[in-house]
């Protein structure tokens, strides 16, 4: 079967064999035509790796079983979505925006007093509540909240941050910001 006559016609006569193991493997006529299909593409492709004399309808056998379970797998990681509804949710903004934005923070909490930045790291990155930092910090639970606020106020001011709405490029970011202020001054 060296001559690609010869391997031409035994792929021809392995077409019923192959087309009735996808059937029983896809249950669906259209789907086993896929899969005799894409076998003999994969076959005619490799066929310099068929050793002849060794039996080519296993060979066409195995091809189409693996592209099946590989199908298979590959399908479980999918999830459909016919309008693009999925598809449309997994967009995400810009991201320079957001590098230059914490760039700037980032100047701007260097400019609190070592008090403030201390509480505003306990309260909003570390999520303590106001009674735990109090402690960690050794002071009152008001002094905490005070100097929260004062720092709060003076990042805004720094940043020239007027409302809430100046936060994000989008509806979604601007929801999360909010309630995570409004998480952070409930404590």
């Amino acid at each position: 079967m060296s001559e690609p006559a010869d391997f031409s016609a035994a792929l021809v006569e392995a077409l019923p064999n192959l087309r009735a193991f996808a059937y029983s493997l896809a249950r669906s006529p259209d789907r086993a035509d896929d899969l005799v299909q894409e076998t003999m593409v994969k076959a005619w492709d490799k066929r310099q790796s068929f050793a002849p004399g060794t039996n080519l309808r296993a060979w066409l056998f195995t091809i189409l079983r693996n592209t099946y379970y590989s199908d298979l797998r590959k399908r479980r990681r999918e999830v459909e979505d016919r309008d693009g509804a999925m598809a449309a949710r997994l967009t995400s903004p810009p991201e320079q925006e957001g590098h230059l934005d914490f760039a700037d923070f980032l100047v701007a909490f260097g400019m609190l007093n070592d008090d403030q930045r201390e509480a505003i790291v306990l309260i909003a990155a570390e999520g303590f509540a106001y009674e735990e930092a109090a402690e960690i910090c050794g002071c009152a639970v008001g002094t905490l909240k005070s100097r929260v606020n004062r720092a709060r106020v003076r990042l805004a001011d720094i940043l020239k941050i007027d409302s809430i709405d100046e936060f994000g490029p989008d509806a979604t970011t601007r929801a999360i910001v909010a309630g995570s202020l409004t998480v952070s001054t409930r404590s």
